[in-house]
């Protein structure tokens, strides 16, 4: 999965630098463009299967510093600036990349959750796999991690997971209240 992700960072990279010599330095181009611009190629290439993904801290920072790195160009900024990414988004009217990713996993922990019996996504959710792991640290499964991530985020306990992710409205609601995690920095 680590590699996976790495990939697409390191695709966004490769977008964010091709824009940037072409697009993002061009001072004629005004910053709803270049905001324009983010939303519609840089964000997709960056999260692209982003609702599989589970998130350690190595691969949050990652996701951050690229994300944060194309806004700074966009603000006009460098690290030498030492303005804190929470003012750029702010002074940018971004959403932080990470709440989008949370909000969208937890979008679609709701659809598996209410999947009838039958369909394959929702079969694989909840499964449960027999057979010996391979020694050492297990890796985190998705369903772990995304129970582990509505806990922390939302406060539901993982054994009213089901019940509270299947009622819809209610579901879609709390996604739409999430708080931005605090930004360390």
């Amino acid at each position: 999965m680590e590699q996976e992700i790495d990939r697409w960072i390191g695709a966004a990279s490769a977008v964010m630098w091709t824009l940037h010599r072409s697009v993002v330095v061009k001072r004629e181009l005004s910053r709803k463009a270049k905001l324009s611009i983010y939303q519609s190629i840089f964000v997709p290439t960056l999260t692209y299967g982003h609702e599989l993904w589970v998130m350690t801290e190595r691969t949050r920072s990652r996701v951050q510093a690229a994300e944060m790195s194309f806004l700074r160009r966009v603000a006009g900024l460098s690290l030498r600036d030492r303005v804190r990414s929470s003012a750029i988004r702010e002074e940018l009217g971004v959403e932080p990349l990470l709440l989008r990713i949370e909000r969208s996993q937890m979008r679609w922990l709701g659809h598996l959750v209410r999947m009838p019996p039958g369909r394959h996504p929702g079969e694989v959710f909840r499964a449960c796999p027999s057979g010996r792991r391979p020694p050492g640290r297990p890796r985190t499964r998705w369903r772990d991690y995304v129970s582990r991530l509505v806990w922390e985020r939302l406060g539901i306990p993982p054994d009213e997971l089901e019940e509270v992710a299947g009622e819809r409205e209610v579901w879609a609601s709390l996604l739409r209240l999430l708080p931005p995690r605090p930004d360390p920095g």
